[in-house]
């Protein structure tokens, strides 16, 4: 790392799924470390555990936090009255947010920062597959398990590079800056705007100033990288620097023959390749105009681009047979949802398809937020939303009736379960042949079994 003098270093809520890889990470660097949560979960349990770094004990003790530590590092589940965050103050450890200490160790990198609201892990995916397919040296911070990698974080002395999943949500409880405002881009993409976490950015304008922000920080000599087809991402990336680079993109050519899309070069070669959808599509084409900044050639990157299989959770596939499949899938945002679903139709437009919905997160379940969902979801067959009101309860959100839900989607037949053994009933009972099943969440659907529904569904 840039920084070597951080030799110890407490994590507090470590349990998180990018604090538990960092925390991984820094121990991998020879750092001490240690680190506490109030509860942790499978993997990071596993996992801490694995490198002798989970805590003794659940919960938060100030006694952790000495005078001898170089560095606290705050994750996002703790609160701003954390008593290990309250003891650090009082002892002048220097305090960062995860952002900030990945900016403080790649100070010396050149550093790639990926933003957007859909499309960001599978851009940086993308952008780690084709430079790892070639040998480069590079470190990394994304947000999802990635396949060859074993961590989420890299970090080291030597990579002259950094590839950044640019988050736009809050850095920490006590820096409520956005993420990707702190790393200090050279290479910026924007990969799309829609609004998103109302609990924090209450209107649209506030939500797309944040992306307009990051846009004018590309600094002199560097190069920002936009969806020009996206109006919000085309309005905050106008050209304002003569001394930086814009560059807009758009879907890559191609072209869908029995199920398989490949992607059409410039002298009309086709590549296969694994994912589809156009969303991807534009994914390939921003990862391309990043890897063409970094110094890879167009045919070293179709080379490395055609073995790339995706991210996890995005849009992964579970279980196929010759007349279905059955694909698993991150998305919950209307954006997100709108291209997943018109992906797997286009993908297979013979077939029937069965989307269902988890409404789980803050702004997916707040009524002020619903409207944006119209007509999100209007490629299926058959269209489910599944939402548990025991959550928002838990986020404290008013109640909402499969009524308000279903008139949000403006669509008269859209299926509506609060209750999860009725909603598995309901799809086991479908027709599965010629028939593939899309379920999209950022949840669990209270557990549902996807891997018995998944063998239901392709066994017809």
């Amino acid at each position: 790392m840039a920084q070597p003098s951080y030799r110890r270093v407490h994590l507090i809520a470590v349990g998180g799924s990018i604090m538990h890889n960092l925390a991984l990470a820094l121990h991998r660097q020879g750092v001490h470390v240690t680190g506490s949560d109030d509860e942790i979960f499978d993997p990071a349990r596993t996992r801490l555990a694995a490198a002798g770094l989970l805590p003794d004990e659940e919960g938060w003790n100030a006694e952790r936090i000495t005078s001898d530590l170089d560095a606290v590092i705050v994750g996002m589940h703790a609160h701003p009255d954390n008593p290990e965050l309250h003891r650090a103050q009082e002892l002048g450890v220097r305090i960062f947010s995860f952002p900030e200490f990945i900016y403080e160790a790649s100070k010396d990198k050149q550093r790639i920062v990926i933003g957007g609201s859909h499309g960001k892990t599978s851009i940086t995916s993308l952008i780690l597959h084709v430079l790892r397919h070639h040998g480069r040296e590079f470190d990394f911070a994304v947000g999802a398990q990635l396949e060859g990698f074993d961590l989420m974080v890299k970090l080291t002395d030597s990579a002259p590079i950094i590839i950044i999943e640019g988050d736009e949500y809050l850095s920490s409880p006590v820096d409520r800056r956005p993420k990707f405002h702190l790393y200090q881009h050279h290479i910026g993409v924007i990969s799309g705007i829609s609004w998103d976490h109302i609990n924090v950015f209450p209107t649209e304008e506030n939500y797309r100033e944040q992306f307009a922000i990051f846009a004018r920080m590309t600094p002199k000599a560097g190069a920002l990288i936009f969806d020009q087809d996206d109006e919000q991402a085309q309005l905050v990336s106008v050209p304002s620097n003569p001394d930086v680079k814009y560059i807009g993109y758009r879907p890559h050519e191609h072209v869908i023959k029995n199920g398989i899309t490949s992607l059409v070069t410039k002298k009309d070669e086709l590549v296969p390749i694994q994912v589809f959808g156009e969303h991807n599509l534009r994914n390939i084409s921003a990862a391309k105009e990043v890897c063409k900044q970094l110094g890879i050639k167009g045919k070293d990157f179709y080379e490395a681009v055609a073995t790339f299989k995706g991210a996890a959770r995005r849009l992964e596939l579970v279980k196929q047979s010759n007349t279905s499949v059955v694909y698993k899938d991150f998305a919950h945002a209307p954006s997100k949802l709108k291209a997943t679903a018109n992906a797997l139709k286009q993908q297979f437009p013979k077939r029937k398809l069965v989307a269902c919905l988890e409404l789980h997160t803050f702004s997916s379940l707040n009524p002020a937020f619903l409207p944006q969902y119209e007509g999100t979801f209007d490629a299926p067959d058959v269209a489910v939303v599944y939402f548990n009101p025991h959550v928002l309860e838990h986020k404290r959100l008013p109640p909402l009736s499969p009524a308000q839900v279903a008139e949000a989607f403006q669509r008269p037949d859209v299926q509506v379960f609060t209750d999860s053994k009725q909603l598995a009933t309901f799809l086991q009972q479908q027709d599965w042949h010629d028939a593939n099943l899309l379920m999209m969440s950022s949840g669990t659907f209270d557990g549902l079994d996807l891997a018995q529904l998944a063998a239901q569904v392709t066994n017809g």
